[in-house]
C-alpha cells in the first residue's frame, strides 16, 4: 500500500491524535467519534490496506494488535467485565480507512440486545 491515510499521517505525528498507546509495532489512539466510554483505534505502523492484503508475514504484526487490546483493556479496568474488538472490511464490511485497525470499545456493557443478558449453554 503507497497510498497515504489519516492513518499514515498520525503515525508520522503529521496530524495529532489522543494517543493511548505506542510501540515499535503499532499505535493507539481515541477515536473521534466514539460509541462506548472507550473507544480507541489500534493500528499496525507497517500499512496494511485491507484483512485481504494480510500475508503469512504480517501474522505476528495483526497478533500485536490483540496483544495491545488486551493490554489496554487491564490498563482501563473493563478486561474482566469485558469488551469488544472489530475489524472492518472493505466497503460493505464498513471499512473507511484503508489501513487495517481493531476498533476497541469497553467501559459498558456490548451485548447485543435485546439479549443482554449472558446465554446459557445447553451442552
Amino acid at each position: 500500500m503507497s497510498q497515504e491515510t489519516i492513518f499514515s499521517k498520525i503515525i508520522n505525528k503529521e496530524i495529532p491524535a489522543d494517543i493511548v498507546y505506542e510501540d515499535d509495532i503499532a499505535l493507539a489512539f481515541k477515536d473521534i467519534n466514539p460509541q462506548a466510554p472507550f473507544h480507541c483505534l489500534i493500528i499496525p505502523k507497517k500499512p496494511i490496506a485491507t484483512i485481504n492484503d494480510i500475508t503469512e508475514d504480517d501474522r505476528e504484526t495483526v497478533g500485536h494488535l490483540y496483544v495491545v487490546a488486551a493490554k489496554l483493556a487491564k490498563e482501563q479496568g473493563f478486561a474482566q467485565d469485558g469488551y469488544r474488538v472489530v475489524m472492518n472490511c472493505n466497503d460493505h464490511g464498513g471499512q473507511t480507512v484503508y489501513h487495517i485497525h481493531l476498533h476497541m470499545l469497553g467501559g459498558k456493557s456490548m451485548g447485543w440486545p435485546p439479549y443482554t443478558n449472558k446465554i446459557k449453554s445447553t451442552a
